[in-house]
Order: structure tokens, then C-alpha cells, then sequence
């Protein structure tokens, strides 16, 4: 019923909630609040890694909302070696057998531009399954210019970032920017903002850049805590500051 709830008035007021999940019971208690999406992760300590095999099939069977799963081999850096495409494309080889809602990965060259010649061999790999281009967006040299180039490859239909800053709330400018570069829902990739945010400063976040979807970690955790499991009433905190109209 919360999660039919949510969903409802995330579609009718067109805001979107994705949260963190590391384990099956994170992603029932996300669902549960009224997320509307997860993103499931291992080591969220590094900034998210490729999960474990066995926790995505149990999550993507069991989920009433999509699950994007991650798709990075380690944390040392967003330069990919050989070895470390053959992980990432194995990954998703044994991933798209499950019911996903989009793979999670970004890929950059050593000047820090997009790595073009290696994310068409994941989107490839990735089969039809939609992409979400992660964090690895925030060290690129120039983020308009990366964005442009990501808006070339129709599978892309998501951005994660922080406007290239550790918190979210530091680069309000440069994610209003990427906002107005998206354009209309639909047209680009969509500008998820994450990184930093919390139910006390989402709603303010929102009305100054315009984002349409945010991305919580350690916001909705207890204690804001990474690894803590999710606080229901943290959730409902930021559920209300998104949906003041719901009552």
C-alpha cells in the first residue's frame, strides 16, 4: 500500500525518489517507505561496487519498483583496464538474466573525457537494458561536455551526479545548468542529483535547481550512517519534503 502509494504521487507530481540498497532487507524497507526505485550496491564505503550475484537475483524477483544495478569492478579509478571490461561485460552477461531496471556504470579516458570506444562495447553488453551513467560523470574535465556526449547514445537515459563536488548542496548552480541542458523529461538523459542530501535540505535543493529526480545514500540511513540500514521515518521525511502537497 506505500509502495502503490509513493509511486502514485511520484508520478503525478513528477519527482523521483531513488535510494541505496545494499542487502534484500535494504531494498524491502526502501520499497516499503516509498522509494521509487533502488540502486543496489556492495561497499558502498568505496562508492558502490558490482553486488553480489545472489543478492540482484533475489532483489530484481522479489521488487515491486525497478532495480539498477551496479556495475564497477573496483573503486582505484574510472580507467579500465582489458581484465576489468571482462569483468564488468561478465557481469552483465549473468545480471541481464534477471528482471533489472537498468545497469549503473561510467567509463572515462585518462584526459577525462568519456571513454566512448569502451562504454559502446558496455552498451552493447548491456542488451536493450536502459543505463544509468554514474559519479564517474563528476571527474570529467568538463561536465556540459561530457553530458553532451552521453546525450548521443539513446540506451543513456540517466545521470548520476554531484555537479562535480563531494556534496551536492556545493554545486546547486552547476546542477541547475545540467537541468536546462537536459530539457524536457524525455528529450536527454535525465540529471539525478545526489551526494550530500538530506531531508532537511532536499526540498530547497529541489526549488533551486529544478532537478526532477534525487539520489539518497546516507541520507536515509540511520544516524546517517552509510552502511546503517534505512530509517523509515528519515524516508518519510524526505517523502514529505518532495510531496509537501500530500497530506
Amino acid at each position: 500500500m506505500v509502495t502503490a502509494f509513493a509511486a502514485f504521487f511520484g508520478r503525478r507530481f513528477a519527482m523521483l525518489l531513488e535510494v541505496i540498497a545494499l542487502t534484500p532487507e535494504d531494498a524491502r524497507q526502501a520499497a516499503a517507505s516509498g522509494a521509487d526505485r533502488i540502486e543496489l550496491v556492495s561497499v558502498i564505503e568505496e562508492g558502490g561496487l558490482t553486488p553480489a550475484l545472489q543478492f540482484a537475483e533475489e532483489i530484481t524477483a522479489e521488487s515491486a519498483i525497478p532495480v539498477h544495478v551496479m556495475i564497477r569492478p573496483h573503486s582505484r579509478s574510472f580507467r579500465y583496464s582489458e581484465e576489468d571490461m571482462e569483468l564488468m561485460l561478465g557481469s552483465m552477461k549473468e545480471l541481464r538474466r534477471f528482471r533489472l531496471g537498468a545497469f549503473v556504470l561510467g567509463v572515462l579516458t585518462a584526459e577525462r573525457t568519456v571513454d566512448e570506444e569502451k562504454l559502446k562495447r558496455l552498451l552493447d553488453a548491456a542488451d536493450g537494458v536502459p543505463v544509468t551513467f554514474h559519479r564517474a560523470f563528476d571527474e570529467a574535465r568538463n561536465l556540459e561536455e561530457a553530458y553532451e556526449t552521453l546525450a548521443k547514445h539513446p540506451l543513456i537515459r540517466t545521470v548520476l551526479t554531484s555537479g562535480g563536488m563531494p556534496s551536492v548542496l556545493d554545486a546547486q548552480h552547476q546542477i541547475a545548468k545540467l537541468v536546462r541542458l537536459s530539457g524536457s523529461p524525455g528529450s536527454a538523459p535525465e540529471v539525478l542529483a545526489g551526494s550530500g542530501l538530506t531531508p532537511e535540505t532536499v526540498a530547497d535543493f529541489v526549488r533551486r535547481t529544478g532537478v526532477r529526480a534525487v539520489h539518497f545514500g546516507s541520507g536515509v540511513r540511520q544516524n546517517g550512517k552509510a552502511a546503517a540500514p534505512i530509517d523509515p521515518l528519515r524516508m518519510a521525511a524526505v517523502l514529505a519534503a518532495l510531496h509537501p502537497e500530500v497530506k
